[in-house]
């Protein structure tokens, strides 16, 4: 994987800015960049969002299908994370650079989506044992620098088959509750602060930061 290139002199500015609170784009230790949000930007999705924070572009595109519950779990639906690292969003991500950064990410993912119960995953369930939503969310990094699901309709015939029908009207669904989504932020120690603990984490990296880091902290919240 490639690395980013920061020289002994780049080293010190950095470093010395975090110790006086001060980092190479003006913002403070723990000032986020300025974040852009546009939604429904993907036609082919049943929802998608594209979030631009400073020079960082991330598209999100998510897809609704009707599979079987897992059997550990018969009466919940689940989700399904696939992370891609676009090879242009930085030289890391060249050849295969972007796969483990992309693992990584699913794998936090499915933790806070799936293992946390973050989200009513029965409002999921169709019928227990047999059918449920499966949710497919694919990431996108371009750049590193609708929450709607049909209502689903059972019936049965004479001989007690079942039958699902999916609504036509766009309006006639459901939508998640997603108030108990937590909100991720990734810190990094690089550097010391004057006033500070030792290492006092950073918010919002830039790439050279982030190279210059000890260590990654993910944080949970919910707002």
């Amino acid at each position: 994987m490639a690395t980013v290139e920061v020289s002994e002199a780049e080293r010190v500015y950095v470093l010395h800015g975090v110790r006086d609170d001060l980092r190479v784009d003006g913002r403070g230790c723990e000032d986020y960049r300025h974040m852009e949000i546009e939604t429904d930007v993907v036609s082919n999705t049943d929802g998608s969002a594209k979030v631009r924070l400073g020079q960082t572009d991330v598209l999100v595109g998510i897809k609704a299908e009707i599979g079987r519950p897992r059997p550990m779990v018969p009466d919940e639906g689940y989700l399904e994370f696939f992370v891609d690292c676009s090879a242009n969003a930085t030289p890391e991500f060249e050849g295969r650079g972007g796969e483990e950064l992309g693992v990584e990410l699913s794998n936090s993912l499915y933790k806070v989506f799936n293992n946390y119960h973050s989200l009513d995953l029965r409002r999921l369930c169709i019928c227990p044992g047999e059918h449920c939503w499966v949710l497919y969310v694919d990431v996108l990094v371009l750049q590193c620098d609708g929450n709607l699901i049909p209502k689903v309709h059972i019936s049965e015939d004479e001989e007690g088959g079942k039958e699902i029908g999916l609504s036509d009207d766009p309006y006639d669904c459901m939508r998640l509750n997603v108030e108990n989504v937590p909100c991720i932020v990734t810190l990094c120690k690089t550097g010391k602060r004057v006033g500070k603990m030792l290492h006092a984490p950073l918010m919002d990296l830039l790439q050279k930061e982030e190279s210059l880091g000890r260590e990654r902290i993910k944080v949970g919240f919910l707002a």
